[in-house]
């Protein structure tokens, strides 16, 4: 006999439809699964038969074949342990083979207990069935996409007592975790003195522009960037569902109820792979960090002890928002639609040149050549942050993030308004239309551009901080030759080192 049972692989972090055909006949006993499964789909075989068991289930005695359809479709993880056992039940005539057509996905424990698995709301997305059976830990992320049609199945016996002597199925709003009290995000009021790299932070925060911070150690640099994600507006509902399809296919922790509804902030170490920060991997291609930190802030601190290489890796994403992983086994594309903000010290010792730098001038070009111009170019803002006096620290504490975040909701707000997530998104026809150019900010920019200090790409690019800044002063229609010269003095470029003195 012959069972067919809808089912999902995960794909980077799209779901992928799949067809479980499981065909029990009779001949010699075995069990085989074909239509190119990984390892540990294949392995499937000794967790459905012992939860078969285990849930008072029997196991037939007959030649056992699991097609997984299509063939020529790579078929990771197991999720598909759930429609097999569930195949092999309709198959032998244990479950009725009339019914609502069936889709599932769940990892099954020895004990017939079915277990979560990642990329929930992907797989579930991928499901077009009547009836989407999940785990039941699952079951409130699929919700946000299959709504009623899924079923919590805590283990194989609840799924068999439903379709067989119609029990009723666990509850999915039994397994929603009250929400916890929300984590306090650091304040920016925290921040004393840095005047400049607060504005410049402004800035970044409200046009979404990328961001890179140069002092020495001790000078604020992570307090700052750390403080720039809390004062991005809250996920829009298509940003939320993005972010939450990411975090669910990396396999993250996802807070009760399923959605993300705050920019998330992901802080990877120097050492990090390229795999790691841009996706990849054997197998199947997972999201990396820069796909982890979609519509929220990626922070690369120490930027200079990266490997030169895997800070390359980034001038694609970073420029079209989205990373494109090719593999031998196909191509995934995964969002990226990331605010960089990184921070870096002057050279190797921190000190940049200044009294007291034991580093040569060799050393330091050396240590700024790290960084090379491409990425550079891609970044908006650069602040050199110095140390803050005595009277900053002992002084009085600046605007609180509400504050600030208040103005920067207004920028985005404009942003949306033409078309965009933010101003730096901002390009052709839409950037004359709404970043038109004075006749004195037209000729200021044309001498950068004739003087080499400026590229295509970042023309676009002041243009668009320029509307950031006018936008944050008066929301005015054209660029002013002020509004140039600020977004030009903050653009960065070689070399980063501090100059001697």
């Amino acid at each position: 006999m012959l069972a067919t049972i809808s089912s999902s692989t995960l794909s980077g972090v799209d779901g992928r439809s799949v067809r479980v055909e499981v065909h029990v006949t009779d001949g010699l006993p075995g069990f085989t699964i074909v239509g190119l499964p990984d390892t540990s789909c294949r392995e499937a075989r000794d967790r459905v038969r012992a939860a078969l068991v285990s849930s008072g289930a029997s196991w037939p005695l007959k030649r056992i074949t699991v097609n997984l359809a299509p063939g020529g479709v790579l078929k990771t993880g197991s999720g598909l342990d759930l429609p097999i056992a569930l195949g092999v039940l309709v198959a032998s005539g244990q479950l009725p083979a009339e019914g609502p057509c069936l889709g599932a996905f769940g990892e099954l424990g020895l004990d017939g207990s079915v277990r979560p698995v990642p990329g929930a709301l992907s797989l579930a997305d991928a499901l077009h069935a009547e009836l989407v059976l999940v785990p039941a830990v699952d079951a409130p992320v699929a919700q946000l996409v299959a709504g009623d049609r899924v079923r919590a199945v805590e283990c194989l016996s609840d799924a068999a007592n439903a379709l067989v002597n119609g029990e009723p199925w666990p509850s999915v709003d039994a397994h929603c975790v009250a929400a916890p009290p929300p984590e306090l995000e650091p304040d920016l009021a925290d921040v004393r003195g840095q005047q400049a790299a607060r504005v410049a932070l402004e800035f970044a925060a409200a046009g979404g522009h990328h961001m890179l911070l140069v002092g020495p150690p001790g000078s604020g640099k992570t307090m700052l960037a750390r403080r720039l994600v809390g004062l991005l507006p809250p996920l829009r509902a298509e940003e939320a569902l993005e972010v939450t399809r990411v975090h669910s296919a990396a396999g993250l922790p996802l807070p009760p109820g399923g959605l993300l509804d705050r920019p998330p902030f992901r802080s990877p170490h120097h050492s990090a792979s390229m795999a790691s920060l841009v996706g990849g991997g054997s197998g199947h291609a997972r999201p990396g960090e820069i796909s982890r930190a979609t519509c929220g802030v990626l922070f690369l601190d120490e930027l200079g002890e990266f490997a030169p290489s895997v800070l390359d890796a980034l001038r694609q994403p970073l420029e079209e928002g989205v990373v494109r992983v090719a593999r031998s086994g196909g191509t995934t594309v995964q969002p990226a639609h990331v605010l960089l903000v990184a921070a870096m010290n002057p050279c190797p010792c921190g000190m940049g040149g200044r009294t007291g730098c034991r580093c040569p001038p060799a050393a330091r070009a050396r240590y700024a050549r790290r960084v090379s111009g491409p990425l550079l170019d891609r970044l908006d803002v650069m602040v050199h942050v110095d140390r803050p006096l005595a009277s900053d620290l002992l002084g009085q504490a600046g605007e609180s993030s509400a504050v600030v975040a208040a103005r920067v909701a207004e920028v985005r707000e404009l942003a949306r308004g033409r078309g965009v997530r933010c101003n730096a998104e901002l390009e052709g026809e839409a950037l004359d239309r709404y970043a038109p150019l004075s006749t004195q900010a037209q000729q200021i920019l044309e001498t950068a551009l004739t003087s080499g200090r400026l590229s295509g790409r970042g023309l676009r690019r002041v243009r668009c901080v320029a509307r950031t800044i006018r936008d944050l002063d008066d929301g005015g229609r054209e660029l002013r030759p002020d509004d140039v010269r600020c977004a030009l003095s903050l653009r960065a470029r070689p070399p980063l080192e501090v100059s001697d003195g």
